[in-house]
């Protein structure tokens, strides 16, 4: 029930201990965050193409089982996720496409909700692990969106807007004179 959560906070606190070691990419906790996301969701959609044989992890038949009956193709859409995820993944690491990324993800994640919703309550299970509760799955999938969401949220405009804010202080000119300045 744990596993998922804990590929995301596993890797998170991992890279927030690089980034307390002096690795300056993780030096805040949405950088090791957006990271450890990622991380998930690469071990995530490998089993979107994982065959039956593979035991270590969700099938793609498990997954295709997990699909609502009103979801067509529901094969299909196990693989269209699981490109979607990579590629939002691989949107996570650079700051120019992080945004959409997590905006993105965001969406994927709602739109996943009702399959998890699905398997819960018909008890499908996944390799062979009992179905994880909804009472769980439910918050798990709102803090993946979350963490989506905080992603795509950009740093420097927020560091701008608290520029913006802040008080303007007076300091002497060369001439003797007071110059407002930031």
């Amino acid at each position: 029930m744990f596993g998922t959560l804990m590929l995301l906070v596993g890797p998170s606190v991992g890279f927030r201990l690089l980034g307390a070691l002096g690795v300056r990419r993780f030096t805040t906790w949405r950088a090791s965050a957006t990271h450890g996301l990622a991380v998930m969701l690469v071990i995530l959609a490998t089993a979107h193409f994982a065959p039956p044989s593979v035991t270590v992890m969700p099938s793609h038949d498990d997954l295709a089982a997990m699909v609502p009956p009103f979801v067509p193709f529901p094969g299909v859409m196990v693989y269209a996720t699981g490109v979607l995820e990579l590629l939002g993944a691989a949107g996570l690491l650079r700051a120019a496409t992080r945004s959409t990324a997590g905006i993105g993800l965001a969406v994927l994640f709602v739109l996943m909700l009702p399959a998890n919703i699905h398997a819960a309550t018909e008890g499908i299970p996944l390799n062979g692990d009992p179905a994880t509760p909804l009472w769980f799955r439910i918050p798990e999938q709102l803090l993946f969106i979350a963490i989506a969401l905080w992603a795509a949220a950009s740093p420097r405009n927020a560091s701008r807007r608290s520029r913006r804010r802040s008080p303007t202080t007076i300091r002497p000119g060369a001439d003797g004179t007071s110059a407002a300045r930031r």
